[in-house]
């Protein structure tokens, strides 16, 4: 069976609220009214290994239901309007083979975690997510 994936059930949406950064020019942000901006964010699980990666705008909400990989509290983002695609450089040792396109919607759903000074973080499994491989996004700091 898989290991389990932390759980965080006492979010709250001031704290999701904000700008959210990852590797390569990755940034979310999820303002208060639930309307997102989405700027070269990866596709989750298998979707990764496509390497494309979207921009635009979309919509996110908090929820508790069972959507991820643990029984906790997700963000679930909808990307509603895509206004640019781009494509991940392959590694070296990556096999050449077609790739689906990039598509026009797409929705990710974040699992949470808390670091060691409590603070969030939101994440979802890339690749295989049997290989528990984390695409963590980190509160951009003022």
């Amino acid at each position: 069976m898989y290991d389990e994936a932390p759980a965080v059930h006492d979010a709250k949406r001031a704290e999701i609220v904000g700008s959210w950064l990852c590797t390569d020019g990755t940034e979310v942000t999820l303002r208060p009214d639930g309307k997102a901006v989405v700027r070269l964010l990866d596709g989750q699980e298998f979707d990764f290994d496509d390497r494309w990666r979207l921009s635009g705008a979309g919509a996110w909400e908090l929820t508790d239901e069972r959507t991820g990989w643990n029984d906790g509290q997700h963000v679930r983002l909808t990307l509603t309007s895509r206004t640019a695609s781009a494509t991940r450089t392959p590694d070296p040792a990556e096999p050449s083979a077609e790739h689906e396109p990039a598509p026009e919607t797409y929705t990710w759903t974040f699992e949470l975690q808390r670091d060691a000074r409590k603070q969030l973080m939101l994440y979802f499994f890339f690749s295989d997510p049997d290989s528990r491989s984390a695409y963590v996004l980190e509160r951009k700091r003022p």
